[in-house]
């Protein structure tokens, strides 16, 4: 199975520089001058790390095989992956496949509906969470909104806020009193 490093963005610069997209968490490992990294799509590699720098919180690339901007341009969107095996294997880390099809569960026990996908957002990563009427919903994929994550037990433990989920909206009550009465009574 291949797993997705990063993800080719713009070409930046003249020289055949591009910008990434991560999906690993030891970015320095995995893009180390000299690796050598298959495609999705394979046809587009494999691409041998030539240089690496960091700018502003964001990964930039040269590749051997990319001399120029054109041929930068040309390898936007394509995914950087490695084999799942290469992979050390993190306690605290989960692929998006092992993930989907897990039951979500709120720490009271309810079933809360279950996990389809994950997304990776700019600030963090996010469950895509099918609630029991189909509702999707986004769940922040942080510890204290999902302190379990149980693969053999075929289970996530959700802790959410009021007002995260879609079936929270049900539930919601608003009184005058909360919200300070009609617009415009100044009584």
């Amino acid at each position: 199975m291949l797993l997705t490093v990063a993800r080719i963005g713009r070409a930046h610069g003249l020289r055949g520089e591009l910008a990434l997209d991560l999906r690993t968490d030891d970015p320095e490992a995995r893009l180390a001058v000299g690796t050598v990294l298959p495609t999705e799509p394979a046809d587009r590699g494999p691409l041998t790390v030539a240089g690496t720098r960091v700018a502003q919180g964001r990964w930039y690339v040269t590749f051997a095989e990319v001399p120029d901007r054109t041929a930068a341009e040309a390898l936007r969107g394509v995914e950087l992956v490695v084999e799942a095996d290469e992979d050390g294997g993190d306690e605290d880390a989960w692929y998006p496949h092992e993930l989907a099809g897990l039951r979500a569960e709120h720490v009271d026990g309810r079933v809360l509906g279950e996990v389809v996908g994950l997304e990776h957002l700019p600030a963090q990563d996010a469950l895509v969470l099918r609630e029991p009427d189909g509702t999707r919903t986004l769940v922040p994929f942080v510890r204290a909104i999902v302190p379990v994550v149980d693969v053999p037990g075929g289970r996530v433990v959700l802790d959410p806020p009021g007002g995260l989920l879609a079936s929270d909206a049900a539930n919601l009550v608003v009184s005058e009193e909360t919200t300070g009465g009609p617009a415009g009574d100044d009584d």
